[in-house]
């Protein structure tokens, strides 16, 4: 049967994941496909769907027998996407800073709802969250994977890690009526006890890695962005701690000696190393640790800080200063062969704008090819999931994306996906959402 028609697709796939039938069987004719392995296009391909899983690739555009044929003609096929880097439950607004004072986990949890539609619909499939209050993304991911609301897989830290007046302390800004003193369990800690506490609270909680915050913020409201905020032995308490709990370690840093404590620690990327040098570009090399830039959230935060109120007084010279350099550092990076992997700080900016991070990478000197790869291939093994996601192949999560033209020769064209499937459930359709 083959279906050429928006209409008639939805027809026969406008249907929430948990209605599809597990035998389903679905054909995807494409004109052209990225091999995340090569970095090269394979020419015109069909992707055979079954069970939620790649079945089977046929060289061409063929018609296999019992399955339902998508035709994609003149659109090429990638594995879905993966943003490493996601606040998914929260996003950015002049009023951010005083809608913590009034709002519940429940609001945050519900817009979620709506930021994680917006985030499957840009073509991400998978994403890995950076840290939250009130652990709504744990519920948010649980909801997802049980099919009550429609969105990426979500692989989340819940509450980040940090230190008293550090980065991702709960508290920062409020007055002492309202300050108390967090501990291990409000993800804040102050010695190498507490942090084996609050790793095995993360744990408890049903987080899928940690992340802390080794250096300060910009968005913050603490004057200090670049200072290192843990000790070395802090980080090697808390890196020994997740690896006896089979979790990763993710390390927000703009400070150079920040990030030189949290790759001395042990953690597997840094994020954001907006002031990373030379020396710490080599230490990243020596201990294999991932880089993840976010030029998105320091493009959008440079310039909404020349919007009067937009930001706290205390937040905005940080903020004007980050943008320019993080894109600086990322180029020098990749020139120095740094492994990155693609992420966006989305929550900083709108969510569904993430795609809008290839264009910033590949302005700032990376081929669209790689950084395809940073977000395909390079984010799975970072995740460690690079058996079922990152790929085009059989056995892989059927989350295939595609887009009208050659992302290769133009990668804005990634900013327009036209369509998507995670999991063998089609989202989206010549550009139109066809799936609860």
């Amino acid at each position: 049967m083959r279906l050429s028609t928006a209409t008639a697709l939805c027809a026969a796939l406008c249907l929430p994941s948990f209605a599809v039938a597990e035998d389903a069987r679905v054909a995807l004719q494409c004109a052209d496909a990225f091999d995340a392995s090569t970095g090269k296009l394979t020419a015109a391909i069909t992707i055979v769907v079954e069970g939620g899983r790649i079945k089977a690739i046929e060289a061409g555009r063929t018609s296999p027998a019992g399955a339902t044929v998508i035709d994609l003609a003149g659109h090429t096929c990638l594995p879905g996407l993966v943003d490493m880097h996601t606040h998914i439950t929260s996003e950015t607004s002049p009023r951010g800073y005083e809608e913590g004072f009034r709002l519940n986990p429940a609001d945050y949890a519900l817009r979620g709802t709506t930021y994680a539609r917006r985030t499957l619909l840009a073509g991400f499939t998978t994403v890995r969250n950076l840290g939250d209050a009130g652990n709504v993304s744990i519920a948010l991911r649980n909801a997802i994977d049980q099919g009550y609301v429609a969105g990426p897989r979500i692989f989340t830290a819940g509450k980040s890690i940090a230190t008293t007046g550090g980065h991702a302390d709960p508290t920062n800004g409020r007055n002492w009526e309202l300050t108390g003193d967090p501990g291990p369990k409000e993800g804040v800690v102050n010695s190498v006890d507490d942090a084996r506490k609050a790793v095995r609270q993360r744990y408890k909680d049903g987080a899928d890695l940690i992340k802390i915050t080794s250096t300060g913020g910009v968005l913050s409201y603490a004057k200090n962005g670049q200072n290192p905020q843990f000790t070395i032995e802090e980080i090697q308490a808390i890196t020994s701690t997740a690896k006896d709990y089979g979790l990763r370690v993710a390390a927000h840093a703009h400070g150079d000696e920040g990030m030189r404590r949290a790759i001395l620690g042990g953690v597997d990327s840094i994020e954001h190393g907006t002031y990373m040098s030379d020396a710490t570009m080599a230490l990243m090399k020596k201990h294999g640790t991932w880089y993840v830039p976010t030029l998105s959230a320091g493009a959008f935060v440079a310039d909404k800080a020349k919007t009067p109120g937009y930001y706290p007084e205390i937040v905005r010279p940080k903020a004007l200063a980050i943008g320019p350099q993080i894109s600086a550092t990322f180029a020098k990076a990749y020139k120095a062969g740094v492994k990155i992997a693609f992420g966006t700080d989305s929550s900083v900016y709108p969510h569904g704008g993430n795609a809008h991070e290839f264009v910033l990478m590949v302005d700032a000197g990376m081929p669209a090819n790689v950084a395809l790869q940073a977000a395909t291939v390079r984010a799975a093994e970072l995740l460690d999931q690079g058996d079922d996601i990152g790929h085009l192949r059989p056995g892989a999560y059927a989350d295939i994306v595609a887009v009208a033209g050659d992302p290769v020769r133009d990668i804005a064209i990634m900013e327009k996906v036209a369509f998507v499937m995670k999991n063998g459930v089609v989202y989206k359709q010549g550009g139109i959402a066809t799936a609860p």
